[in-house]
């Protein structure tokens, strides 16, 4: 196997495409240094504990122009929640496999970020929308095995909480299934559906992964009403996203979250949006301390991981004041994104039935459009972006201060630092009262 070498945190780098056919198809390993190496073809993912894991088919652009969902998906080696599970049984894990949840549960979640008590009581009568490309026909039969696994209320069609439309609202036209997109979908109701149980779920399935097509979904979402829309997906910065803005995103009273990207230090749209909430992506780990988690910059080479930047393009936001871009700078908040320490996922379309352990920071923009929802509804005429803003460096945020995600000119463009830092923002939730009016 080689080892990417790693590159130095502040040293001009290159700005990078999202979602190339490189990391795509690789298929790539976690070492417990955080070291990134290629996955050798010939390793046996049953016998080894590292992680291996590989971009979900969604990744890749079906058509020029496309965006791409942010998600990758273990394919063997023991995950951070294994090993946990092994230390308190002395049982060792199987590697990762379809017939037992490898991942973080609802419950190591809300742990993580102190939701316990507000999921409980919080989002009733609230709605967030899930938007991505394509139909995925198992979509409610799915997301009932995960929510019954975990003891989470049932959410279906006949009750009222969950509904699926296309881009135009209807229930019964419905795009092509696709069984890549199909796997983005369950993760992101998955996570909608652990931190906010008590939510109501609408999702949203554009036409095609074009922004036209996602942008119409966009709008669609928050015309059926739903007050917190997720979006997990992304491509490169262009100089049409400003028209982009104000026709898909520019949403006052509507907590609209967008996943940073998973191709290291480089800044994305939609995630640079002067509208929407940027969410970049950690490592969480369990620890000693009072909190009993802890978090990192999700990084495993110099060209996966949590995404971060300077806009070239978007009007830097009244409430966001860093000092080093004079534009948009991204990103906000984070939450858990290193497929080393990913999250359960049931998934049935396209693949063998059964739990999967996925990554990327599809994972973090919908836990933090569910913390929003617990928060209660947005502020008519604000955009809840600057909510964490007004907790800056308060104990209602974690702040985390290591790791990196590549190569820049200012430090804190792509380096973790007490404070506000590129590839975490103000830090992960500790509670809801970051992301209230």
């Amino acid at each position: 196997m080689r080892t990417t070498t790693p590159d130095s945190p502040h040293t001009h780098g290159r700005w990078r495409r999202i979602g190339s056919v490189a990391v795509a198809t690789a298929a790539l390993v976690f070492t417990g240094l955080g070291t990134a190496v290629q996955a050798d073809a010939a390793q046996s993912a049953t016998t080894s504990t590292a992680v291996t894991y590989a971009a979900t088919p969604c990744a890749t652009p079906k058509h020029t122009g496309d965006l791409t969902c942010k998600s990758y998906r273990v394919t063997g080696g023991l995950t951070a929640f294994q090993k946990m599970q092994a230390a308190k049984t002395g049982i060792t894990p199987k590697a990762a496999d379809a017939s037992t949840p490898s991942g973080y549960s609802p419950t190591n979640l809300r742990s993580a970020y102190g939701l316990t008590s507000a999921a409980a009581s919080n989002g009733s009568g609230e709605t967030i929308a899930i938007v991505d490309a394509y139909n995925d026909p198992n979509a409610e039969a799915d997301l009932a095995t995960y929510r019954s696994y975990y003891g989470l209320s049932a959410c279906t069609t006949a009750n009222g909480c969950f509904k699926k439309v296309s881009q135009t609202g209807s229930t019964t036209s419905l795009p092509t299934s696709d069984a890549g997109w199909s796997e983005e979908i369950s993760l992101d109701l998955d996570m909608a559906s652990a931190i906010c149980p008590l939510c109501n779920i609408t999702l949203v399935e554009a036409t095609s992964a074009s922004y036209a097509n996602l942008g119409t979904a966009e709008n669609e979402a928050v015309a059926l009403g739903a007050k917190f829309v997720s979006n997990s997906y992304g491509g490169s910065e262009s100089s049409s996203q400003t028209s982009y803005d104000t026709s898909y995103y520019k949403h006052a009273g509507v907590a609209i979250t967008v996943s940073s990207g998973d191709s290291a230090y480089g800044a994305e749209y939609p995630a640079t949006s002067q509208y929407v909430t940027a969410v970049g992506g950690t490592k969480l780990s369990t620890s000693s301390t009072t909190r009993g988690w802890t978090e990192a910059v999700w990084r495993t080479s110099s060209t996966e991981g949590t995404g971060s930047g300077c806009s070239s393009y978007d009007a830097k936001p009244t409430w966001q004041t860093d000092t080093g871009c004079t534009k948009r700078m991204e990103s906000d908040v984070s939450a858990v994104a290193d497929p080393a320490t990913g999250v359960s996922v049931y998934d049935s379309y396209g693949v063998t039935a059964g739990w999967y352990t996925f990554g990327g920071t599809s994972v973090s923009a919908p836990i933090i459009a569910g913390v929003y929802a617990l928060a209660g509804t947005p502020a008519s005429g604000t955009y809840p972006a600057q909510y964490p803003y007004d907790y800056a460096g308060t104990s209602s945020l974690n702040d985390v201060t290591s790791g990196y995600n590549g190569s820049c000119s200012t430090a804190y463009f792509c380096t973790a630092e007490t404070g506000y830092d590129g590839p975490t923002g103000w830090g992960t939730p500790e509670g809801i009262s970051a992301f209230a009016n």
